[in-house]
C-alpha cells in the first residue's frame, strides 16, 4: 500500500513538471513570437530605383554686369535732352543725351532776351554735343535729367552688355569647378524662379572674405528674366558631377558593418533574420547614394524603421548601425 502511495506522489510530480514546462516553453515562445513580429514591424521593405543623382557645389553671389560701362560727357555743360529711359535697351551709336556746352549755354541764354530769331539763328548755327552709346547693352543707370549742369567727370549713364551671375566660391571648392559645368541659379528675391546656367570663367586671383580665400566664378545664364536687377543676391548650385539613370537608394538604408558597406536583407535560405549584403555605392547626394555593385532593381532592401527606437544596451554594439552614428575606433 504504502508503494503505491508513493507512486501515486511520483506520478502527480510528473504531470505537474510536464505542465509547467508546457507553461514555461508557452510563454517563451509566445515571447519569442512577439519579439519576431516586432523585429517584423521595425523595417520597411524597398527596392532599388532608377534615377539622376548629382554631386553639386552651393554657394552665394549677386547679379551683375559681364560688361559695365560707365558714359561720362566730353564736355562740360548743361542737359537739354534726355532721350533714354531706365531699362531701355539700345543699339552701339544710339543718341542718349544731348548737351550744351558752358559756352553754348551761355551763348543762346542771351540770344533768347533778344527774341526768338537770335536764339533760333544760334541754335542752328553752334549744335549741340551728343552722348552717344558706345555698345549693345541695357541702360542700367540714369544719372541725370534735363536742365541740370554736369562736368566731364561726371557719370551720366552706365550700360550693361549682358547681366551675369558672379559667384564667391571658397578655395577648399575651387578645385572641383571647371568652366563649362552647368548651373543653376535663384535670386533670394524671387525664390519660385529658377535659372538654368554655366560657368564661363574663374577668375585667377582670389579675395579674403571673412579670413577665407574666396574665388570670384562668372555663371553665364542660359536666359536673362526681366525679374533679374544688377545687384541681386543670388544662390548657385554648380554641378561637379552628374549620372543620369544611376542605381538609387535612400541613405538611411545603406549601413556599415565592420569596415564595409552593405545594406540588411532578408532571404528564405537564411530565414526571417536579417542579413548583411555587402554593396559598392558611387554618388552621393543629401537623400539618396547611387548603387554600383551588389544590387538590382528586383532586389529587395530592409530600410529601418525611423520610428522604432532600440532599448539600450549597455554591453556590446549593434553590428547594423548605420556609419554616420558609429564611433570611430
Amino acid at each position: 500500500m504504502q508503494k503505491e502511495a508513493d507512486l501515486k506522489v511520483s506520478r502527480s510530480k510528473i504531470v505537474i513538471t510536464i505542465v509547467v514546462a508546457s507553461i514555461i516553453l508557452g510563454v517563451a515562445g509566445f515571447f519569442v513570437f512577439k519579439s519576431s513580429r516586432s523585429t517584423e514591424k521595425s523595417f520597411d521593405k524597398i527596392r532599388p530605383g532608377r534615377g539622376t543623382i548629382s554631386v553639386s557645389v552651393s554657394t552665394t553671389g549677386a547679379v551683375e554686369p559681364q560688361n559695365r560701362v560707365k558714359i561720362q560727357s566730353s564736355v562740360g555743360g548743361r542737359v537739354e535732352e534726355i532721350l533714354v529711359q531706365e531699362g531701355a535697351v539700345v543699339n552701339k551709336g544710339t543718341v542718349l543725351a544731348l548737351l550744351s556746352s558752358t559756352e553754348r549755354a551761355a551763348l543762346l541764354d542771351a540770344a533768347k532776351l533778344q527774341g526768338k530769331s537770335e536764339q533760333s539763328y544760334w541754335n542752328n548755327v553752334y549744335k549741340k554735343t551728343t552722348v552717344i552709346a558706345p555698345m549693345d547693352g541695357q541702360v542700367i543707370v540714369r544719372s541725370v535729367d534735363p536742365g541740370q549742369t554736369v562736368t566731364m567727370n561726371d557719370s551720366l549713364f552706365v550700360l550693361s552688355d549682358h547681366l551675369i551671375v558672379k559667384a564667391y566660391v571658397d578655395e577648399t571648392d575651387i578645385g572641383r569647378v571647371k568652366t563649362g559645368q552647368k548651373a543653376v541659379i535663384g535670386l533670394d528675391a524671387y525664390p519660385d524662379i529658377r535659372v538654368n546656367g554655366v560657368v564661363g570663367h574663374i577668375f585667377y586671383e582670389s579675395h579674403l572674405q571673412n579670413n577665407v580665400n574666396i574665388y570670384n566664378v562668372d555663371v553665364i545664364p542660359d536666359r536673362i528674366p526681366d525679374v533679374f536687377r544688377s545687384g541681386m543676391s543670388a544662390n548657385i548650385r554648380i554641378i561637379v558631377q552628374e549620372k543620369r539613370n544611376a542605381l538609387l537608394l535612400p541613405l538611411r538604408a545603406v549601413l556599415s558593418r565592420q569596415g564595409h558597406t552593405g545594406v540588411l536583407q532578408r532571404s528564405e535560405e537564411i530565414g526571417t533574420r536579417p542579413h548583411f549584403t555587402p554593396v559598392k555605392t558611387g554618388l552621393q547626394d543629401e537623400g539618396n547614394v547611387e548603387i554600383v555593385e551588389g544590387l538590382t532593381e528586383s532586389s529587395v532592401v530592409l530600410l529601418p524603421d525611423s520610428t522604432f527606437v532600440l532599448p539600450k544596451n549597455s554591453g556590446g554594439t549593434n553590428p547594423f548601425s548605420p556609419q554616420r552614428n558609429r564611433r570611430r575606433e
